[in-house]
C-alpha cells in the first residue's frame, strides 16, 4: 500500500498496521552529531531504535563501519551494543538504589570489567560532565539535569563510538534544557562521539546539530545543515515547519557577515586609504596588518589629518570597533549596534578580523521570506 502512495493514515484505517519508517536512506558521518527530528507520529524514535535494532526492519539494511547489523545473530547483536552503542533515554532510567558512581559503572560491569578499572572508567566520566564530587549520592538526591547529566555519563563510560539520545532533554525545565544543550556541544569537542539525537523541536536542533534529519509520517523530507534547512526548504512541509522559529537564537555572526574594506597600516599610506574608500563608496576603512590583524577604523577626516601632518596611518587609527566571535548568535547583536559608529567587526583568534555585520544585515537576516513572497528592508546604513 505504501509503494501505491497510500498515506500512513488510509493504511491504517485499511489494515490496522502503522507504518513506522519508510524509504529512509542517509549516511550519518563520524563524529558529528545528527538530529532527527519531526513532529509526534514522524517516526524519529522508530528509526534510532532500528539503529541497534530494538526494533527489527521489516527490510532494508543498516551499516555500521560497513557491517550490516541486520545479518547478526543474538550474541553478535548484544556485543555490538555494548561495545559500539550506546542510547541516553528521556526518563533517565536510572537504578533509585545505586549510588551515582554504581549507576554509571552498571555497563561496564555487564561487559564484565574488573572492579577497579570501571571505577576508575566511571569517575573519569563523572569528572567530564562535572559530577564526580557527587558520586556516592543517590539519584534522588540530584536535580533532573543532574540525573540527565549521569545518564550520559553513564553511556560515555563505556567509550561507544555511537550515541543514541532519544528525546533525552525534553523532559527537563527550558532553562536547564539549555544548559545541558551547550553541555552537550561542549562535551563533544572532547570526547568527540556520533551522536544521533533525537527531537521535536526545531530550535534544540538548530542549536546542537551538525545536520538535521526532518521525518514526516514516517519518511524522509530533508537533510541539511540548519542554515540549508532555513534558507532552502525542500518542500512545503519543511518551509510550514521552520516557519516560525526564532532565527535570532539560530543564525550567528558568520551568518551575516560580508567582506570588509581594509587597509593595510603597514603597506599603505593616507593616499591608498582614500582610494580603497572612494572605490568601495564607504565612509570609512578598517585597519589591519599583514596578517589581518585588526587595530581600529580611520575614516575621511582622520586621512585628511595623516595626509596634511604626514602621519603613518598607525597614528590616526579610532580603536573603537566592536568585536565578536563568528559563533555570536544574531540576536546578541542588537544591543551591539550602537556602540560602535564601524560596522561589527566578526574576528577570530587573534583578532583576525573574518568580515563585518551592518545594521541593516541584522534585521534582514530576520526577515521573513517565502518563495512567493519577499519583504526587503532597506536602511540607510
Amino acid at each position: 500500500m505504501v509503494k501505491q502512495n497510500k498515506t500512513k493514515q488510509e493504511i491504517l484505517k485499511g489494515t490496522g498496521a502503522t507504518v513506522g519508517v519508510y524509504d529512509v536512506s542517509m549516511d550519518i558521518e563520524e563524529n558529528e552529531i545528527f538530529v532527527i527530528m519531526g513532529l509526534s507520529g514522524s517516526g524519529k524514535s522508530t528509526l534510532v531504535r532500528l539503529i541497534n535494532r530494538l526494533i527489527e526492519p521489516t527490510s532494508g539494511e543498516i551499516y555500521i563501519d560497513g557491517e550490516d547489523i541486520n545479518q547478526l545473530n543474538h550474541e553478535q547483536l548484544r556485543k555490538v551494543r555494548r561495545e559500539k552503542i550506546n542510547m541516553v533515554f528521556q526518563n533517565f532510567a536510572l537504578f533509585p538504589h545505586r549510588t551515582i558512581l554504581e549507576n554509571t559503572e552498571y555497563g561496564l560491569e555487564l561487559r564484565g570489567i574488573e572492579e577497579a578499572e570501571r571505577q576508575t572508567l566511571a569517575e573519569k566520566a563523572l569528572d567530564n560532565s562535572g559530577l564526580l564530587a557527587f558520586k556516592d549520592q543517590f539519584p534522588d538526591q540530584l536535580s533532573g539535569g543532574m540525573q540527565q547529566r549521569v545518564g550520559l555519563a553513564r553511556a560515555l563510560a563505556n567509550d561507544p563510538e555511537i550515541l543514541l539520545m532519544d528525546e533525552a532533554f525534553s523532559a527537563l525545565d527550558p532553562l536547564i534544557r539549555r544548559e545541558m544543550q551547550d553541555e552537550l556541544v561542549e562535551l563533544q569537542e572532547n570526547v568527540q562521539k556520533t551522536i544521533i539525537f533525537i527531537t521535536h523541536d526545531l530550535n534544540e536542533a538548530l542549536r546542537i546539530g551538525n545536520r538535521i534529519a526532518i521525518l514526516k509520517d514516517g519518511q524522509l523530507m530533508q537533510i541539511g545543515t540548519g542554515e540549508e534547512i532555513l534558507t532552502n526548504p525542500a518542500n512545503d512541509y519543511v518551509r510550514d515547519f521552520v516557519e516560525e522559529v526564532d532565527r535570532s537564537k539560530v543564525f550567528t555572526a558568520e551568518n551575516i557577515m560580508e567582506p570588509a574594506i581594509t587597509t593595510n597600516i603597514h603597506t599603505d599610506g593616507p593616499h591608498v586609504a582614500f582610494t580603497h574608500m572612494r572605490h568601495e563608496g564607504t565612509s570609512l576603512v578598517l585597519a589591519i596588518d599583514s596578517k589581518r590583524k585588526l587595530y581600529g577604523y580611520m575614516d575621511a577626516e582622520d586621512l585628511l589629518r595623516a595626509r596634511r601632518e604626514h602621519l603613518p596611518l598607525k597614528d590616526v587609527i579610532n580603536p573603537n570597533v566592536t568585536k565578536v566571535r563568528k559563533e555570536t548568535l544574531v540576536g546578541d547583536l542588537f544591543e551591539l549596534t550602537n556602540l560602535s559608529p564601524a560596522p561589527i567587526a566578526v574576528v577570530g583568534e587573534e583578532d583576525r578580523l573574518l568580515g563585518v555585520i551592518r545594521r541593516g544585515k541584522i534585521i534582514d537576516s530576520l526577515a521573513k521570506t517565502s518563495s512567493e513572497e519577499k519583504e526587503e528592508v532597506i536602511i540607510n546604513d
